[in-house]
């Protein structure tokens, strides 16, 4: 029998309600796979062994509950996502001693359907990255090449997920945060469409753009977690209040991709491409052909202004939504400055690292009286521009293809030097957040140079979500499955 860690999400749910195997068995699993893998990926910030094996143990002794749907199930957090009596550090000294009082609304879904918290992810400082480089706290590790980056700013819980010591993980996305780490480690990520999640106990970045979402290792476990968390809550004035698909239900009801339309945008397929990446992608689209699927040239002409125009607004949102960390109310507070405007200059500049202060300090100069109409006024037109492209290449096909980033993942310090170069690895994921649309990053393989993983990228119609899932969930059972990346998961007892 497979060890159970390695397991799928699902594969461990039916096992757990048959009886086949104790919560405590599966947890005890997860916890020493986290000892065995973690000196080397460093995925994690809170580890929650004790309460977790406590919570296992309790619930064993009630039984599988019909009506939990993660009964049993261990999974883990992203840091930016509340979690009362746990530790919520969100990568940053200035939050190193915080530990809030209440749960995320997702949170609290997960843990009336049985899941049990294993743990809080690490991430770049306040969800500001690309590549886990920026927590306070240290980088994580790509299981597949510990000399690699795993992505961010949910680098760390795609480390964990494809190093098995969870069996999903919830990530954040606000310019490509779950993409972009399931595309480098192997795993599957999904950007819900903006307001289908609910956003209350996410610590804000950018409030128009952030958005929590599931990351798995198939695309029914991703589905089977966007089941539980998503739904409209009051409690978050931009929750959309519509009714939730069976998302996991629905993947049977394809086979195939006859009278499937894919459009392949122009603009995601030029230079600066990766030839091991495009390589893999087509392979893909072309098996997707062989599926039944017509693929369609399609055009997103105004994707060249997306950086400059996500960075703005992002930047601009930050800088307004970390206003709130002055070192009074909550958060690191410096207490040798002699007054007020003292106290506020030193907690934030010992408090925040430097790429939060940047942000901060740009999202300031945008918003400022003599450059909102020339900075932050235009992004938000152009903005405007850029989803409609997405709407008017969807009006011509059922999803759009594109490779999930230009190269496979990148070694550590290879773009700490130069923060805009670190920037344009978001080029093919940041549109889509602009835009509120879904997307999804599915692994493909591996890159025939560096023998990392490869992510296809799929966009949706607002709410598409159930399209999305179903056409990679075909593509997925076509699709040779990534083995594990070696020498850190046990396949075998």
């Amino acid at each position: 029998m497979a060890a159970l860690h390695s397991h799928t999400l699902s594969q461990i749910r039916d096992l757990l309600a048959a009886k086949k195997v104790t919560a405590e068995e599966v947890v005890t699993d997860c916890i020493a796979q986290i000892r065995a893998t973690e000196p080397s990926i460093q995925a994690l910030l809170f580890r929650n062994d004790e309460a977790a094996l406590n919570q296992a143990r309790e619930m064993d002794k009630q039984g599988p509950q019909p009506g939990q749907l993660l009964w049993g199930v261990p999974i883990l957090l992203k840091d930016v996502l509340t979690t009362k009596g746990i530790p919520t550090t969100c990568g940053s000294k200035m939050l190193k001693d915080f530990t809030p009082c209440y749960d995320a609304y997702l949170v609290a879904r997960l843990k009336e359907h049985g899941a049990i918290i294993l743990g809080k992810n690490n991430m770049d400082e306040f969800a500001m990255g690309s590549s886990t480089e920026n927590s306070a706290f240290g980088p994580s590790r790509n299981p597949w090449n510990p000399d690699h980056v795993p992505g961010g700013s949910s680098g760390g819980s795609a480390a964990s997920v494809a190093a098995c010591q969870a069996f999903a993980a919830v990530g954040t996305d606000t310019g490509g945060s779950i993409r972009q780490p399931a595309s480098f480690c192997g795993i599957v990520g999904l950007k819900p469409t903006y307001g289908r999640v609910s956003r209350f106990g996410l610590i804000a970045y950018g409030s128009s753009l952030d958005q929590a979402g599931p990351m798995a290792r198939t695309v029914e476990d991703t589905a089977l977690i966007l089941d539980i968390i998503a739904g409209h809550d009051p409690q978050d004035s931009t929750s959309v209040n519509i009714s939730v698909p069976d998302y996991a239900a629905a993947l049977t009801a394809r086979t195939d991709l006859q009278g499937i339309r894919i459009g392949m945008p122009k603009e995601y397929w030029g230079e600066g491409l990766a030839p091991e990446v495009a390589e893999a992608c087509n392979q893909t689209i072309e098996q997707a052909r062989r599926l039944g699927a017509e693929i369609i040239p399609v055009s997103l002409p105004h994707t060249s202004y997306a950086i400059a125009t996500y960075y703005i607004i992002a930047m601009a949102e930050a800088s307004s939504n970390l206003a709130r960390f002055d070192g009074v109310r909550y958060g690191a507070r410096d207490t040798t400055a002699d007054d007020l405007l003292g106290m506020y200059t030193k907690s934030r500049s010992t408090g925040f690292g430097e790429e939060v202060q940047r942000r901060i300090m740009l999202g300031t100069y945008v918003l400022s009286a003599g450059y909102y109409d020339a900075y932050y006024k235009k992004a938000a037109q152009v903005r405007r521009l850029i989803r409609q492209d997405f709407l008017d290449a969807l009006s011509q096909c059922d999803v759009l293809a594109g490779p999930a980033c230009p190269t496979t993942a990148f070694a550590l310090g290879e773009n700490t030097a130069d923060p805009l170069q670190m920037y344009l690895t978001d080029i093919f994921t940041i549109s889509l957040n602009l835009s509120g649309l879904p997307g999804l990053s599915l692994p493909i393989g591996l890159g025939k140079d560096s023998g990392l993983p490869v992510g296809l990228q799929l966009f949706g119609s607002k709410f598409g979500e159930t399209s999305l899932l179903q056409i990679a969930h075909v593509l997925e059972q076509h699709t040779p499955r990534l083995p594990f990346p070696q020498g850190l998961v046990d396949s075998t007892i």
